[in-house]
């Protein structure tokens, strides 16, 4: 037996990796969770001074802004909901038509958001395996969409766009077209996926998942 192995330097090395394996990760959510919040909290600016909680109360409320946000994108669906709303946001989006770059910018960002939250969409629905960079190789990919129209029909086969996301930050990433049959549909949700991707393949998902074994 090694005896370094086994001595006080192994013993101490062991002990500041459980406790950083701890540590990191509730330190990390409590940053990003702050950040989020010191940024909805930003709404509040919204509201005119006399109606902030820090002249009302005389003091803040960590994540009130929050709450205001809520509300705010809550007020904007009702109203859009019925026939009068639609036909503002019908008339704000025509007025948007018109201004260069401005135009370009809102009308993507609102498609992706509607592919993302319709219903019936299957962006970000499935978990794929797919050979690359090269065949051999493997890595994991998100399916963003099929029926990829005009490189459909160009290249004659069933091809669905991927999204192959980088490590440890998984929002970049680029995206690429691959036939349908030369992609593996996993069973990991999204959720474990991302996991997998941000813990650079520490995390790895359990298989099979709760449910499906047998």
């Amino acid at each position: 037996m090694n005896p370094i192995s086994t001595g006080p330097l192994h013993t101490f090395r062991r002990y500041l990796i459980a406790g950083l394996v701890v540590w990191v990760p509730l330190i990390t959510t409590v940053v990003v969770i702050k950040f989020i919040v010191d940024m909805m909290d930003r709404t509040l600016l919204l509201l005119p001074p006399p109606w902030r909680p820090e002249n009302l109360l005389g003091f803040t409320i960590p994540g009130f802004g929050i709450v205001v946000a809520l509300v705010i994108v809550f007020l904007t669906g009702l109203v859009v909901a019925n026939l009068v709303g639609r036909k503002l946001v019908d008339l704000w989006e025509a007025i948007l038509a018109r201004i260069p770059l401005v135009s370009t910018i809102y009308s993507a960002v609102k498609q992706v958001m509607e592919t993302l939250f319709g219903a019936g969409g299957d962006s970000f629905r499935k978990v794929l395996l797919i050979e690359y960079p090269r065949k051999g190789i493997w890595t994991l990919g998100f399916q963003t969409g099929s029926g990829m129209g005009e490189v459909q029909a160009r290249t004659e086969r069933q091809v669905v766009s991927v999204f192959v996301p980088t490590t440890p930050n998984p929002t970049s990433g680029f995206i690429i077209l691959v036939p349908r049959d030369e992609v593996i549909e996993l069973d990991m949700s999204v959720e474990d996926g991302l996991k997998f991707v941000m813990s650079l393949g520490v995390v790895v998902p359990r298989y099979p998942p709760k449910g499906k074994s047998g």
